[in-house]
Order: C-alpha cells, then sequence, then structure tokens
C-alpha cells in the first residue's frame, strides 16, 4: 500500500519541519507550504490525501487556500485538517461552512492529530464523500 501523502501549510518554518517529523515517523509521506500560493500550487501538482493547514498565511489565508481548492477539480475533495493558534470560536463556523474535517488548536496535540488522520483515511470514499 502507497503511503498516504500529508501537505503542512504553515508560515512557522520550525513547526512544519517538528510537524513533518513526527508523521513520517508514522509512516505518512510529507510536502510543505509557508504560505498560501505554494500551498495551492503543491496541492495541485502533488495531489495530497489530506491537507493540514493554518488560517493565518502569508499570500492570502486558509479559507482563501481551500476556497481555491474547492474550485479545482482535482482539489476539491481533498480533506483538509484546520490547525491554528487562533480563537476556535473566530472561525469554527466559517470552518464548517468550508467543509473542514477537524479543527485543533496549537500547540497541537500529536495523538489527537494521529486519530483526525486516522478517522479520515480510515472512511471509505462513499462516507468521504458526504463529510467532506
Amino acid at each position: 500500500m502507497d503511503k498516504k501523502k500529508i501537505l503542512i501549510v504553515d508560515d512557522d518554518k520550525d513547526f512544519v519541519r517538528i510537524l513533518a517529523m513526527q508523521l513520517k515517523a508514522k509512516s505518512y509521506e510529507t510536502l510543505a507550504a509557508t504560505d498560501a500560493a505554494t500551498a495551492i500550487s503543491v496541492a495541485r501538482e502533488q495531489k495530497p490525501d489530506l491537507i493540514l493547514l493554518d488560517i493565518g498565511l502569508p499570500a492570502g489565508d486558509g479559507f482563501t487556500v481551500m476556497a481555491r481548492l474547492a474550485a479545482l477539480e482535482d482539489t476539491m475533495l481533498k480533506p483538509v485538517i484546520v490547525i491554528t493558534g487562533r480563537d476556535p470560536s473566530t472561525f469554527q463556523e466559517q470552518a464548517i461552512n468550508a467543509r473542514v474535517a477537524a479543527f485543533l488548536q496549537k500547540p497541537v496535540d500529536i495523538d489527537k492529530l494521529e486519530v483526525a488522520i486516522q478517522n479520515i483515511f480510515s472512511e471509505s470514499g462513499e462516507s468521504m464523500a458526504k463529510n467532506v
């Protein structure tokens, strides 16, 4: 079975590096982007299975990234987990409307993140279409 590919999008390069190491230790392939424009480009080119996305990004926020990816046929159904340090009550409704699969606060608990990832990857394509 191929390794699942996860795109980590965050402007904090240290956070991206640490999270990538943790995910690689759990046998995931990781990709990285530190701004909105790069995130969209990498997602289109590399077609990740999942996107971990911060809200506050240079060159457009996380919701801009989600909107752009949702408009593209090859990325429209990719699940997104938002990981942010911002107040969740400010963005929760917008995240639900954007069909975010999970919303996690920084500092991220790697065990909670792993559960969220496993839940996404264990769903069938049929149930995924309903929940995305």
